[in-house]
């Protein structure tokens, strides 16, 4: 067992890869080159794997990866996170673990949630950018998309002075054909909510015009938006991918690392749905 979903009954050991998980993930990684000089022989995919995820969990830095644990050098798994995001690995586990748990009725198509998190830099680089805060610190966004029940159907990175808005047609259009049932594949939900952040009546209709209704809060309403019985669960899968230590400051200048840490966490987080409901 990899993590348990509920607080209390977590693994002590969430980096070892379970046979279930690595049966997920083995088919869609891709082939190692050939060698090229001689030395030492590769570490194992999982074992790498294992590496990554010490290091997601623990927010430890790449350099400092315990070698007694044997997943290898820090930058021997920094290496294969790069390749393998680059592959696209994580967007294929993702797609097929919504697919389960479509399959099993499990995924609430009747409204989708969308939020952002800012989460400290420390330093400045792609997709970062002045925080909304404080001006002189650097910064990025996690946008998250939920189901109704708070699965994670899409989650991208920005600057932290990226708009919300400008990332609510970007994360619809990631969401994944999800087939498992009878009929065409599905990507749409029926409804969509969203805070102030969101309030914009060209995003409005750009939403209405792919067939989802936009219910989001409208700036200057004195009473609330009444919304928070239904958007709380984007706000707690947030506080899931923030569970995570490396996802909450981006150490890594690259976006493209930072990016492959979040497309991971939410496979995590959509595997530990998959356990619990299927």
């Amino acid at each position: 067992m990899l993590v348990g979903l509920s607080v209390g009954k977590r693994d002590a050991r969430p980096w070892i890869v379970s046979d279930e998980l690595w049966s997920l993930v083995e088919p869609l990684l891709p082939e190692p080159g050939p060698k090229l000089v001689a030395g030492r022989p590769r570490v194992p995919d999982r074992q790498a794997l294992c590496g990554i995820l010490f290091v997601l969990h623990t927010g430890i830095q790449w350099e400092y990866l315990p070698q007694e644990l044997g997943f290898g050098s820090g930058m021997t798994c920094w290496r294969r996170l790069a390749a393998w995001n680059e592959a696209g690995v994580w967007d294929r586990p993702h797609a097929v673990l919504l697919t389960k748990l479509r399959a099993a009725k499990q995924l609430d198509w009747s409204r989708a949630v969308i939020d952002s998190s800012h989460v400290r830099a420390g330093s400045a680089g792609p997709k970062s950018g002045p925080s909304p805060v404080d001006r002189a610190r650097p910064g990025s966004k996690h946008h998250v998309l939920v189901d109704g029940q708070g699965i994670p159907l899409a989650v991208s990175l920005t600057g932290g002075n990226r708009n919300d808005v400008t990332q609510l047609l970007p994360l619809l259009a990631k969401v994944p054909f999800v087939p498992g049932l009878v009929g065409r594949p599905r990507r749409r939900p029926d409804v969509l909510l969203g805070d102030r952040g969101y309030d914009h009546d060209k995003y409005r209709r750009l939403v209405w015009a792919q067939g989802i209704k936009p219910v989001i809060a409208r700036r200057g309403v004195t009473h609330g938006s009444g919304l928070g019985v239904h958007r709380w669960v984007v706000e707690r899968t947030i506080a899931w991918l923030h569970g995570f230590r490396r996802l909450r400051i981006r150490w890594e200048r690259r976006d493209d690392i930072h990016e492959a840490f979040l497309g991971l966490a939410t496979c995590l987080i959509t595997h530990r749905h998959v356990q619990r409901l299927c």
